[in-house]
C-alpha cells in the first residue's frame, strides 16, 4: 500500500502575485482553478502530466476565515511565493495515515464542481517536518484535477527536500512511498522542484 506524488503546492501572500512569479520562472501560462470554501483559500493550476499538476495557493481575501487553521501552514506563510509543500496521493487514506508520523493530520471532506476528495489536514495546518512531509489526499472516483488540465508539456524532473532532520524524513517516507525524483538531505529547511518545460529546465525554489 503505497503513495504516490499527487502536486506540488507553491503558496503565496496574493494569488496573482504568485502566479506570475511561477510563470516568469518556468515561461509558461497557469490555467484557472477554483475557490476552496471550507479552508478560504483560492488556487491557479499547471499540468505536470495525466495525473500530476503544480498549483499556486493563496488565502482568498474575499472568503469567509474558516473556523480551524488552513492548510499548508497558509495562515503563518509570508514572504515571495516558493514551494510550500507537496501532496501525495493514496488509495486508502485511514491506511495511509496509520502508517504517517504523528500529525499527518485528519481526514477532511471536500469538493468542487466534479472533483471530490479527501485530504489529511493537520490540526494546527502544519504537517509534519516542517511541512516537508507531504499532506495525504485520497480522490474520490475515477475524476482527478490534472484530468481536466491541457497538458502543455510541463513534467517533474526532481523534488529536492532538504531538513535538519533529514534522516528521519527519509525513514518516515520510506514506508509509503518510492520515487526516483525525490531526494532528502540535510540542511536548513527547503523544498525545489525542477520542471521539464518546452523552454528547457527550470527550477522554482
Amino acid at each position: 500500500m503505497t503513495a504516490r506524488f499527487d502536486h506540488l503546492a507553491i503558496a503565496a501572500e496574493n494569488l496573482d502575485a504568485g502566479v506570475a512569479a511561477v510563470e516568469e520562472a518556468l515561461g509558461m501560462a497557469l490555467l484557472p482553478g477554483g475557490h476552496h470554501v471550507r479552508m478560504g483559500t483560492h488556487n491557479r493550476l499547471l499540468s505536470l502530466g495525466p495525473d500530476e499538476y503544480l498549483e499556486v495557493i493563496a488565502i482568498d481575501p474575499d472568503a469567509p476565515a474558516p473556523d480551524h487553521p488552513r492548510w499548508f501552514d497558509l495562515d503563518r506563510f509570508a514572504g515571495r511565493p516558493r514551494p510550500q509543500t507537496w501532496i501525495a496521493r493514496c488509495d486508502d487514506m485511514d491506511a495511509t495515515l496509520a502508517r504517517a508520523p504523528e500529525g499527518a493530520g485528519r481526514p477532511m471532506e471536500f469538493a468542487r464542481d466534479d472533483l471530490r476528495w479527501r485530504m489529511a489536514v493537520p490540526t494546527d495546518g502544519r504537517l509534519p517536518f516542517d511541512s516537508l512531509f507531504p499532506a495525504l489526499i485520497e480522490w474520490q472516483g475515477a475524476r482527478h484535477a490534472a484530468a481536466g488540465l491541457t497538458d502543455t508539456g510541463a513534467r517533474l524532473e526532481a523534488l529536492a527536500l532538504r531538513h535538519p532532520q533529514a534522516e528521519a524524513l527519509r525513514a518516515a517516507l520510506g514506508p509509503l512511498l518510492t520515487d526516483g525524483r525525490l531526494s532528502i538531505s540535510a540542511g536548513p529547511v527547503a523544498i525545489s522542484a525542477e520542471i521539464r518545460t518546452p523552454h528547457g529546465l527550470r527550477v522554482l525554489v
